[in-house]
């Protein structure tokens, strides 16, 4: 009975938002929306009515996303023409922004940011999130590399006056060889480059004075990326080597580890001291060609400012302070 009577409230409580009109009436549906759905997870009320109280919480979210896109949008109608000056003519002082700010309206940047995310999403997707056929955090992440991508494709390859100190580069490295079947082919996953189109990238406008390049390579293109390295402005420094526990194949032996060459231009040294294993064991997934996040994070632990970007970004999920380029899809 409690489970059949939170159904049918809940099945009201939609109509109740389709009537909401303003941010704080949303915000306020959107937080007893989570109250509810934390009490049927609780009480133990079954997945039906959390997934439906927690469709209540996207809904409210998303219209809220779309209030706030509005909102924004208006402030630049602030400045109108208000009154009449002694001469007949209009003046230009504007009219006091009674405008609640995010924090008025007990909303955070983040709160804000993701609503607004949600507001973007086609209605096909959004319908697969209610259902529970996906998750928030991966149409989030999904939304967020879409914004990155297209924000870098304006920009070309170079965006704007940026110079990045951190370089992360997994090239999509083109192979003559013949593979076996089962092993697959590189074009499958993404487009191979040549190595005179690697070359060539304008990375040398990219980057700062001093900058340090984390580049992969495998062991048939060890000879390439020293080449890649010098075009692009750096000189070799040490590398690390990643050991991926599982065979993969080789023609001469079973290749089991990538190599991350480290390469600088001016001074690249390390912020942290912290000296990290050269050989570093993580089991490899069974995605094509895809890093194991430590080494970004390792990154990140070493260099603790500056610009950085990764290129070639073929993720799921941009890490905070990264820009990205590459085919991600």
């Amino acid at each position: 009975m409690e489970k059949e009577t939170s159904l049918i409230f809940l099945s009201r409580a939609e109509e109740m938002l389709v009537k909401a009109s303003t941010i704080q009436e949303i915000k306020e549906f959107k937080d007893i929306a989570l109250t509810a759905k934390d009490w049927a997870e609780r009480k133990g009320l079954g997945e039906n009515v959390v997934r439906e109280a927690n469709s209540l919480v996207l809904q409210a979210e998303r219209k809220l996303g779309k209030m706030l896109k509005e909102t924004e949008r208006a402030k630049g109608t602030k400045g109108q023409l208000k009154g009449k000056d002694v001469s007949g003519g209009h003046s230009m002082i504007p009219p006091e922004d009674d405008t609640p700010t995010l924090a008025e309206l007990g909303i955070t940047k983040r709160e804000s940011s993701e609503a607004q995310l949600l507001a973007d999403i086609e209605e096909e997707e959004f319908e697969k999130l209610k259902e529970g056929k996906t998750t928030k955090k991966a149409v989030l992440n999904e939304k967020r590399r879409e914004k990155k991508r297209d924000e870098l494709k304006e920009k070309s390859l170079i965006p704007g006056d940026k110079k990045y100190r951190i370089i992360y580069a997994d090239p999509p490295w083109e192979y003559s060889q013949w593979l076996p079947h089962q092993y697959g082919d590189v074009g499958k996953h993404y487009p191979p480059m040549s190595i005179s189109k690697i070359c060539s990238m304008p990375i040398k406008e990219m980057i700062a004075d001093n900058s340090v390049l984390f580049l992969w390579t495998t062991s048939p293109k060890l000879e390439q990326a020293f080449e890649v390295i010098g075009s692009w402005g750096y000189e070799y420094k040490t590398s690390f080597i990643w050991d991926k526990v599982k065979h993969n194949f080789g023609h001469y032996n079973s290749v089991r580890h990538e190599i991350l060459l480290v390469a600088g231009k001016g001074s690249s040294t390390p912020d942290n001291k912290k000296l990290f294993d050269s050989v570093i064991s993580i089991e490899r997934s069974e995605k094509h060609s895809e890093k194991p996040s430590f080494f970004r994070d390792m990154i990140d632990e070493l260099y603790n400012w500056g610009d950085r970007i990764e290129l070639f970004f073929r993720g799921k999920e941009i890490k905070d302070g990264w820009d990205i380029w590459g085919n991600e899809d």
